[in-house]
């Protein structure tokens, strides 16, 4: 027992040498541009009361395309906005290295699977507890009385789309046909769609707060996943048997391919649904992904999911193939946890021994 502890011992110092050093090291690199997320933000502010196309903390989109940004929303939580390309990289490193620092539990210097399936867990809560907070703002501003009807609500949606809100209101008032496009009418058809689904019975068309939080964050509630799993494999299943092939999910069309570049994003785009069908969605390896297995998937809450998303996340930066993630090698991988390129920092220090 004393052989081993000697060299863990002196591992450990070595460790929290490296840590010291990397996080006094004065290095001008920036991190990478997070203009996506705030993109993001930005529209879900100019239209608050829409469902929003992205669920933070779901691995695929409302319009089935990966969650590009869903290991940097797992790992930070509600620190997304710690990582943008404006931080300034000493205060990055040692964010880091706090977060590094919370998610090993035992203090052993090394993050292990089951470490970080209890902190992703934790951070998929913050998620849902950001959303019920917007919720409650967002129910307010339909209307304050304690349920939302869905004339109600189809007045505001109009409205954030540039209508006249009195004149929407009145025209519902008075059983009169409203103008709108044709894209602004589908819409409203899904949404009211969704709307249904969200009314719990007795079904009246009035939802209350916790149900127009199902309708805005379908991720959070058992029947509502089954129904945006439901849209998905519809928008995808190209032969109607309502469960989706290999082809089916990397069918999906990504634009037209003009050059060469754009191949390559089309080849990494087809590359990376495969690879996630393969390994992830399609549970028993079988070839078909049927509804329930789109719903473990995307479920935010399965335990089971976010182990296999924690021995996925720590085996891109394992080096060292013992299973488990040391300050080095998040560092040198940040960018895959939180979209800041400090890769340069940790080689400078490895090259220093």
């Amino acid at each position: 027992m004393a052989s081993r502890q000697g060299p863990l011992c002196g591992l450990a110092a070595r460790g929290l040498w490296l840590l010291g050093l990397i996080l006094l090291m004065d290095v001008s690199a920036r991190p990478a541009n997070h203009s996506s997320i705030r993109e993001r933000t930005a529209n879900r502010e100019e239209n608050e009361i829409v469902p929003p196309d992205h669920l933070n903390g779901v691995k695929l989109e409302m319009d089935g395309h990966l969650n590009k940004d869903f290991h940097q929303e797992v790992f930070l939580g509600k620190d997304m906005d710690g990582f943008d390309e404006d931080a300034e990289p000493r205060r990055s490193r040692r964010k880091l290295m706090v977060i590094f620092s919370k998610v090993d539990v035992n203090t052993d210097q090394r993050i292990s699977a089951k470490e970080m399936q209890r902190w992703i867990m934790e951070k998929t809560a913050e998620h849902f507890q950001e959303a019920v907070r917007e919720n409650k703002l967002h129910f307010r501003a339909v209307d304050p009385d304690g349920h939302v009807s869905w004339d109600e609500y189809k007045v505001k949606f109009l409205a954030s789309k540039g209508h006249n809100e009195k004149e929407v209101a009145d025209a519902i008032r008075n059983h009169e046909e409203l103008k709108v496009d044709e894209e602004t009418q589908e819409v409203l058809e899904n949404l009211k769609d969704r709307w249904y689904q969200a009314d719990n019975p007795p079904a009246d068309l009035l939802l209350t707060e916790d149900e127009f939080l199902s309708f805005l964050h379908p991720e959070h509630s058992r029947g509502m996943l089954k129904f945006m799993v439901k849209e998905i494999v519809r928008d995808l299943d190209q032969d109607g048997d309502k469960q989706l092939s290999l082809p089916e999910f990397i069918s999906l069309p990504v634009g037209t391919v003009e050059n060469q570049q754009g191949q390559d994003i089309d080849d990494n785009w087809v590359k990376d649904r495969k690879k996630e069908f393969e390994e992830l969605i399609d549970s028993n390896h079988d070839g078909i992904v049927t509804m329930e297995e789109l719903e473990n998937y995307m479920d935010p809450m399965n335990e089971y999911n976010a182990l296999n998303e924690a021995k996925q996340m720590i085996a891109i930066a394992d080096e060292n193939q013992n299973h488990h993630l040391e300050p080095e090698e998040i560092l040198k991988y940040s960018e895959f946890f939180t979209g800041s390129k400090l890769m340069d920092y940790a080689r400078n220090v490895h090259e220093e021994f």
